[in-house]
């Protein structure tokens, strides 16, 4: 069963401006450790920050909530598979919202999909929930 769904889109450009004006600032206050050296590898960290920035917006969307309700930038994390694919770990208050949520004896999945194309980052991300009985 779907439980949400949520979409954003980013600016690749805004996240660029905004690095430049607070960096650290900025990326420690939205970002994990693991999410900051991860886009630190890439030859333009703006793009996979902004890519980031669209994946755990799109997750606060697809709870209902946005950034409230005890749902904050570091209680989603994006995170990615050997292989390259990316997925949600979430902790705290964002962990406790998508709980709530939940049927009775059931877990969640979330899936996620994130791409840019400069100038543009586009995430999409759905939860479901899994029975299990």
């Amino acid at each position: 069963m779907i439980i949400g769904v949520g979409t954003d889109l980013c600016d690749i450009r805004r996240i660029e401006k905004t690095l430049k004006k607070f960096g650290t600032r900025f990326t420690s206050r939205l970002f994990s450790v693991a999410e900051r050296s991860k886009a630190q590898q890439n030859p333009n960290p703006a793009a996979t920050y902004a890519k980031y920035f669209a994946g755990k917006e799109a997750f606060a969307k697809s709870l209902g909530t946005g950034f409230r309700e005890g749902v904050f930038w570091q209680s989603i994390e994006v995170k990615s598979l050997k292989s390259g694919q990316p997925y949600i770990e979430v902790s705290g208050g964002a962990r406790a919202k998508l709980e709530s949520l939940l049927p009775a004896n059931s877990t969640f999945d979330i899936k996620i999909s994130l791409t840019d194309e400069y100038p543009l980052a586009h995430a999409i991300v759905i939860i479901c929930s899994i029975n299990l009985l």
